[in-house]
């Protein structure tokens, strides 16, 4: 008798206030315990359990496209979905699809844009569905609440799958943040008639991938509130990259149109390098800047000048993500920008060195300590 009245009293609160309950349970497991207590319950947990979805088999995909077909409501509660498996997984799937009848595959794509206030999506799949996915970014209105999306899809023997199918994912009109893995994208970029209006992307994270240069100009001419950018590459890329420049200028040159808004500039990449130090004035808004010494300073066939660096102006921290070079040329370039750091980038005030500061050469460190530049260590 007492559980009963326990459970009346429950149920007698408002559905605003249960759902809260609900959603502070502490697992899932929990969470399918009260959606047996009655059929309120199991109503009221619907948006609860399915703001966050996980399809780590193909299977679990197909599923719930079929639930759809009875509950379609169910799509727009989503709001943050991962699709994760390899192309092993997808074998499986093919063989079930095939029982069930035709134009099973085409459900990864429809269960997606069925899902009207996604935010956020991750995909790490094989890329015989890269097309599928890629044409649900041809038209926004699908996923019009879309900010965060992480897109990288399995190829065989590891090479670089072509963004050139997912390209529309850069005129998404509400995507934010932006991360793109091993992927490879050559020289067309946008065709002249696809080219995206104003965008609202401001974190944009090239990781491992194979981009051409004239082809990142083409996709960052039309974010007007881009913050931060990462590029980055193994020191030894696997496959060999095809479409990336061989000097880091040609990347510099990309991102000018973002010049006003870059706030943070990564770019890991270390088969680049430099003929020149960088000029980097243009970039006001910069205030973290990471790149190889040897990228930032080049090499000099002369003695440095003022011109010979252009730090960003409003720079704070500067890193450099290895060990400092022991060529004297490019120490002799460093020792000349932080003797007129309070004529290149007055706000300099850290100064980040991948391993332990005791790597600094000793005239730099000293020269660090002497202007109260403070030196710190990072490891990756």
């Amino acid at each position: 008798m007492a559980v009963t009245l326990r459970r009346r009293q429950l149920l007698n609160l408002p559905d605003e206030l249960l759902i809260q309950i609900l959603s502070l349970l502490p697992s899932q497991h929990d969470l399918f315990s009260a959606c047996l207590v009655s059929r309120r319950l199991n109503d009221l947990a619907d948006p609860v359990l399915h703001k966050t979805i996980l399809f780590d088999q193909p299977k679990h995909h197909l599923t719930f496209s079929e639930s759809l077909l009875t509950r379609p409501r169910r799509g727009s509660l989503i709001q943050n979905v991962r699709i994760e498996y390899p192309s092993s997984e997808l074998s499986e799937f093919m063989f079930l699809t095939e029982e069930r009848g035709p134009g099973q595959v085409d459900r990864f794509s429809h269960t997606l844009s069925t899902m009207s206030n996604l935010e956020e999506l991750v995909i790490s799949v094989p890329d015989t569905l890269c097309r599928a996915i890629g044409n649900l970014f041809n038209h926004p209105f699908d996923l019009a609440c879309l900010k965060s999306c992480d897109l990288y899809y399995h190829c065989e023997g590891g090479a670089y799958w072509d963004l050139q199918e997912n390209i529309h994912i850069f005129s998404h009109p509400t995507l934010e943040t932006l991360t793109i893995r091993h992927a490879r994208l050559d020289e067309r970029g946008f065709d002249s008639l696809e080219k995206p209006e104003e965008t609202a992307l401001q974190y944009l994270h090239l990781l491992d991938c194979d981009i051409n240069d004239e082809a990142l100009t083409d996709i960052l001419l039309h974010p007007e509130t881009l913050k931060e950018i990462t590029i980055t590459q193994k020191p030894v890329p696997s496959p060999e990259l095809e479409e990336s420049p061989d000097d880091v200028n040609e990347f510099i040159f990309a991102l000018g149109s973002a010049h006003h808004s870059l706030e943070k500039i990564t770019i890991d990449f270390p088969t680049l390098g430099s003929k020149a130090a960088l000029r980097l004035r243009e970039f006001d808004a910069v205030t973290e800047l990471q790149l190889m010494d040897y990228q930032l300073l080049g090499i000099s066939k002369g003695k440095p000048r003022l011109h010979s660096v252009g730090l960003p102006p409003n720079l704070e921290i500067l890193t450099f993500p290895g060990r400092i070079s022991e060529d004297e040329e490019i120490l002799d370039l460093l020792e000349y920008m932080i003797e007129n750091k309070e004529v290149l980038a007055r706000k300099w005030r850290i100064l980040e060195v991948e391993g332990d500061e005791e790597g600094l050469p000793v005239r730099i460190r000293e020269l660090c300590e002497k202007v109260g530049l403070q030196v710190m260590g990072f490891e990756r």
